[in-house]
């Protein structure tokens, strides 16, 4: 079973400055001459941290990090009044681009699992040739039933004590409409306890649902992280990923020559396998790894095994 790379610091990182007043965190570790990958983090709105470097071989790869708008340590933070009419898809795949010719890739391995697994399809199919490889984890195409799976309803026959958390932030008389529409009424109001109150229902439900087995750090990045991770992430799901419903899986010919690896946990719930298999479908040159033992999250055993895997043979080994 392959596990974690040592940890390593960066040799390199500060921040872009991409317009509309934002400021794009960014870093680099690893060998400065190896192979390009960019890790793209989920959420939206969850940021990077030090353990997503180690899915790479520091000696072999040249490893990007970086934080997305609003959230992570790009300026401004959501907690400080980012403004999120400048937050879409189009603009991160913009932003993705820009950082690649900062810093002087010419190509590089897209990396991303969850909504890193959306927007790393969504910048390969805008940019198909600066991507070498694809290696995705937990697939979220941003369908509305996917969105209607984990949001409204259809998970909370799995956990349905978790979900009463879930729903607590939201009145009574609001709990048989659109879940995610009641959200962004109390995510974007003016009551900013309330705006807490419900960005930390939001990212327990997340946090707790994402391990196959009960996590004991579950809900224990902050309220500053918290606020980011809902708000961003309920923007995105209000306006459907600024995507049309099954537009990654109509364009799927635009990467049909780009190698990837797909890595999916039989029982995530929070981006159940269906997806994986309707990518698979879509995209049969791409390799497909069911992890029978695993969840959504990317530090699972099986999970963490087969990303690494996947890196490594992409880097030779």
């Amino acid at each position: 079973m392959r596990d974690f790379y040592p940890a390593i610091e960066p040799y390199d990182s500060g921040f872009l400055d991409v317009g509309d007043g934002q400021l794009i965190y960014w870093e680099t570790s690893g060998s400065p001459d190896g192979k390009p990958a960019v890790f793209v983090h989920g959420g939206p709105g969850g940021g990077t941290g030090p353990d997503q470097r180690r899915f790479f071989d520091p000696a072999r790869y040249r490893i990007v990090l970086i934080d997305q708008r609003g959230c992570g340590r790009s300026r401004p933070h959501i907690a400080d009044g980012a403004d999120l009419s400048v937050n879409t898809t189009d603009h991160l795949i913009a932003d993705m681009e820009l950082l690649r010719e900062r810093l002087g890739i010419e190509r590089w391995q897209v990396f991303g699992g969850s909504w890193g697994s959306t927007l790393g399809l969504a910048y390969a199919q805008t940019h198909p040739e600066r991507v070498t490889e694809l290696v995705l984890r937990g697939i979220f195409l941003l369908r509305r039933s996917e969105i209607d799976w984990y949001y409204n309803g259809g998970a909370a026959n799995i956990f349905p004590d978790l979900w009463e958390g879930y729903l607590a932030p939201i009145p009574e008389a609001e709990r048989d409409g659109d879940l995610v529409a009641a959200y962004h009424r109390l995510l974007t109001g003016d009551d900013r306890e309330v705006a807490q109150r419900a960005a930390a229902a939001w990212t327990a439900w997340e946090q707790s649902t994402s391990h196959l087995l009960p996590h004991s750090d579950a809900g224990a990045d902050g309220s500053r992280f918290d606020l980011a991770f809902a708000t961003i992430e309920n923007h995105y799901f209000t306006h459907r990923g600024f995507l049309t419903d099954g537009q990654l899986l109509a364009n799927i010919d635009r990467i049909s020559d780009i190698p990837g690896v797909i890595v999916q946990g039989r029982y995530d719930v929070v981006c159940p396998a269906r997806s994986a298999w309707d990518l698979h479908r879509a995209w049969p040159s791409a390799e497909l790894h069911i992890v029978d033992d695993a969840g959504h999250a990317s530090f699972e055993p099986g999970i963490k095994h087969h990303l690494i895997e996947a890196t490594d043979k992409f880097a030779g080994l």
